[in-house]
């Protein structure tokens, strides 16, 4: 039994994330955490909520609430429609937690210690009216580039340009809209990246089985143009984490908190923390999973995201861990996703373009999204949402293969033989050989969801699904039993263990249908099918099975127009 730890990126807590956040992380992550724990390793999947920063303040603003309180609303609402998803968090904490306050500050007195953050006075924009300095997402006007008037002080959303709030053609507050702006001094914490460039590259370059997206973005940061650059990791806001040496104050840094992305994947250790307080355990339950002086050498560490976080992910929180100095555990593979794109064009929050978490939920069951998305994963390349093939993946993949499948055995056995599993005859050559390509397809299966080949992982399943249908076309054991009645039996005796085996398999993918088909087969058993052969027996002959409602619904042409329709602007 191995240990795995498993974090996905953790979604920011303004609104409710799109379907193209969820692939790009969470989702992902369940997979490969629902499977590690199907094969019986000891698995730790943390997630959060992600709280600090401009947008949350701004959000609290538009939603007219404290941003306290819009954050522990937003927190709520985010963990509901994770449950819907069936995402299969240990724990999904916040990143605004007391566990991630101390921690962050913890890592800022270590890396002062060990000279690794400069003090820096620099030029930022002060509000006038606003009567505060205005982080740069405080801050909109034109873009230079591409004249964009609403691009923000950080980047042009339009043509992707990084800026700084200075950069900005006819600034304004985003809190008042005041133009009453002018550009003081004020001082600012930076962590001094380029002094661990070294220790950085040695890291990366010896993660040789990262994707190539992951590596590539991760050198072009490292060494593109200027190479790694030293990062503020302080701000003028009232929201966030006050800016302290562990448990001292900070001379000079009254009133400032840290940069959410400093805080930020530090909630990963955080969160841990979090569930071992949640579950009354002391600090050496998480202890063993983060701190290798405490157990956690014999961890694998696995991340998930989508490639904008990246480099967060591979330079400055792998920046923040090793200038501690302290033997904490870091990643061992880092999966990053390209984006998913939306029927033509984007998906976008801002326009409410897209399906949205909590409406996908409302129309369809999440067995119907998690399929679909996994199985068009965005790994090699972005890829792309269309309702016309979604439509088709979940009716020919989900209903016409699997579903179908599952309905006409199990109506066929009832009809000719009763509710228990037929005990006649014996497995001639068809179901050998069936379970000899049943076995050998497994094996790739589990070499697949291993390598994280998400994908092709899906594609392999949809192969297993086919092959029993292949079976029982060439079997007919419909027109057998009219001939030989003895042999019907053993082949919908190996046909319903086969359902039982599927539901094994799929979990990872469809959980909820799992469950239905293994409660379908009267079993509780969901012992990985490590020996093919016995797995194909586990059903004993005379055990009670029942016909399951319908697993999966067809989507009518009709349903997918008026989605189509509904999904393509203004979310209301």
């Amino acid at each position: 039994m191995a240990r795995i730890l498993i974090t996905s990126a953790i979604p920011y807590i303004n609104g409710i994330k799109h379907l193209g956040n969820l692939v790009g992380s969470q989702l992902p992550a369940d997979l490969f955490a629902r499977y590690m724990r199907a094969r019986g390793h000891e698995v730790m999947f943390i997630c959060a909520t992600d709280e600090h920063g401009t947008p949350a303040e701004l959000a609290a603003a538009k939603a007219g609430k404290p941003v306290e309180e819009y954050c522990a609303e937003m927190h709520d609402v985010q963990a509901e429609i994770a449950r819907g998803f069936r995402l299969s968090f240990d724990h999904f904490g916040r990143s605004s937690s007391q566990r991630n306050h101390r921690l962050t500050q913890h890592f800022a007195g270590r890396l002062a210690e060990n000279g690794l953050i400069d003090e820096v006075l620099e030029k930022q924009v002060f509000s006038i009216d606003d009567n505060r300095f205005l982080p740069d997402r405080y801050i909109t006007g034109t873009c230079p580039n591409c004249g964009n008037t609403s691009a923000r002080g950080d980047q042009c959303e339009e043509c992707t340009k990084q800026l700084d709030p200075t950069d900005l053609i006819n600034p304004r507050s985003s809190i008042s809209g005041s133009t009453n702006l002018e550009v003081r001094e004020t001082k600012h914490l930076y962590l001094k990246q380029r002094a661990l460039k070294d220790k950085l590259e040695a890291w990366i370059d010896s993660k040789t089985d990262w994707p190539i997206l992951t590596t590539s973005i991760a050198k072009k940061w490292l060494n593109d143009g200027e190479g790694l650059q030293d990062r503020g990791i302080t701000r003028d806001l009232y929201w966030g984490i006050p800016v302290k040496k562990g448990d001292q104050p900070w001379p000079g840094m009254e009133g400032k908190v840290f940069y959410v992305w400093f805080d930020a994947p530090i909630e990963y250790i955080a969160g841990t923390a979090e569930w071992a307080d949640a579950n009354g355990k002391d600090d050496s339950a998480w202890e063993r999973w983060w701190r290798t002086d405490k157990g956690a050498s014999d961890v694998t560490y696995y991340q998930f995201m989508g490639k904008d976080n990246v480099p967060f992910h591979t330079l400055s929180f792998p920046a923040t861990i090793l200038g501690s100095g302290e033997p904490w555990k870091m990643v061992d593979y880092l999966k990053s996703f390209n984006y998913l794109n939306y029927d033509g064009g984007q998906f976008s929050t801002s326009q409410g373009r897209g399906v949205f978490m909590d409406q996908a939920l409302s129309i369809l069951p999440a067995d119907y999204w998690r399929w679909w998305l996994l199985s068009h994963a965005p790994e090699s390349s972005d890829s792309e949402f269309t309702w016309e093939n979604f439509q088709a993946s979940v009716n020919k993949d989900l209903a016409d293969v699997l579903g179908n499948l599952v309905s006409r055995v199990t109506k066929f056995a009832t009809s000719k033989f009763g509710t228990t599993v037929p005990a006649g005859g014996h497995f001639g050559a068809q179901e050998t050989a069936l379970i000899a390509d049943l076995g050998a397809r497994i094996r790739d299966y589990e070499t697949l969801m291993e390598q994280m080949e998400v994908r092709k992982a899906a594609a392999e399943l949809r192969a297993i699904w086919v092959i029993g249908n292949e079976y029982l076309q060439s079997a007919a054991p419909w027109s057998v039993v009219k001939t030989d009645p003895e042999q019907a039996q053993a082949q919908i005796r190996l046909a319903l263990n086969l359902i039982r085996v599927y539901a094994i398999l799929s979990q990872p993918f469809i959980p909820d249908s799992a469950a239905a088909m293994m409660a379908a087969m009267g079993s509780t058993d969901w012992t990985w099918p490590a020996d093919i052969s016995d797995a194909m027996r586990a059903l004993p002959a005379g055990a009670a099975f029942s016909v399951p409602e319908n697993l999966f619904r067809k989507i009518t042409d009709e349903e997918r127009a008026d989605w189509q329709t509904r999904f393509a602007g203004t979310r209301t």
